[in-house]
């Protein structure tokens, strides 16, 4: 072959990530196509030695850092036995470190999702609570944002998203109610439909307007009544007609 005909190396202009993925999938559906497999180590050097100047070195790397440290490919290596190839078949053993290493970096994540989230729902249920008292206070603006600690530069964006959040949420809550109320489900098992705690779900249909009967105690029937108790708990009178002790006619013993 005439060495100017050999194909160039593609150049990582000439290809984005995103294509890079697509073609992967084109190329190796086994490995790439379905779930995320543990990928059998330095995998990169096959896939070059598959697909000669297909793929740019970069390119590829920025792919492969991108897929293994997704979710997805995390859990699929803590919960893994096996690492595969190129046409899916699994070549190697995963190493207990390896299935560690993935299990720890996902509970890092959930930990740093839930802090965040947790601050992000805090920040909004301030706005919320802004807006709210924002439309029915009788100070002057200077005065509120004084008392609410806010920049009295940032209140009408503050207000503004407080706003938006709160169209968003009856957005949502009608649409829940639509389709509960469409399901002709109880509300655990639409709870577990939606993957939501049944207290969650009621506390936002009873928001959206379904009235509920009262709360509904899982307690059996109450003790029945104690000895020497009538039917209506009281006391069971032990004296007869005559007004005296039933026992009162019993023998006494002689002293």
């Amino acid at each position: 072959m005439n060495p100017q005909d050999k194909p160039a190396a593609p150049s990582d202009e000439a290809m984005t990530v995103s294509a890079c993925a697509a073609l992967l999938r084109e190329r190796f559906p086994a490995l790439f196509g379905g779930k995320p497999k543990p990928l059998k180590l330095r995998v990169q050097v096959d896939i070059q030695e598959r697909t000669p100047g297909v793929f740019p070195k970069q390119v590829l790397s920025a792919f492969l850092r991108r897929y293994t440290m997704s979710d997805g490919y995390l859990r699929a290596v803590a919960a893994g036995t096996h690492r595969y190839d190129l046409d899916g078949e699994a070549v190697a053993e995963l190493s207990e470190e390896h299935r560690k290493l993935a299990q720890e970096t996902l509970s890092q994540r959930r930990s740093q999702g839930d802090a965040k989230r947790a601050q992000e729902q805090a920040q909004r249920n301030f706005r919320a609570s802004v807006l709210k008292d924002y439309e029915t206070t009788t100070l002057t603006r200077e005065n509120f944002c004084v008392l609410k600690g806010v920049d009295a530069a940032q209140l009408d964006e503050l207000l503004e998203v407080a706003r938006r959040e709160r169209d968003e949420r009856q957005q949502y809550v009608s649409e829940l109610v639509k389709g509960f109320q469409a399901s002709g489900k109880n509300v655990a098992d639409y709870a577990n439909e939606k993957r939501m705690h049944p207290v969650q779900l009621e506390r936002l249909l009873r928001e959206g307007g379904v009235r509920f009967g009262p709360p509904r105690h899982d307690r059996g029937p109450g003790p029945g009544p104690r000895r020497n108790e009538g039917p209506g708990g009281g006391r069971r009178d032990e004296r007869g007609q005559g007004g005296h002790r039933q026992d009162s006619d019993r023998p006494r013993p002689k002293r």
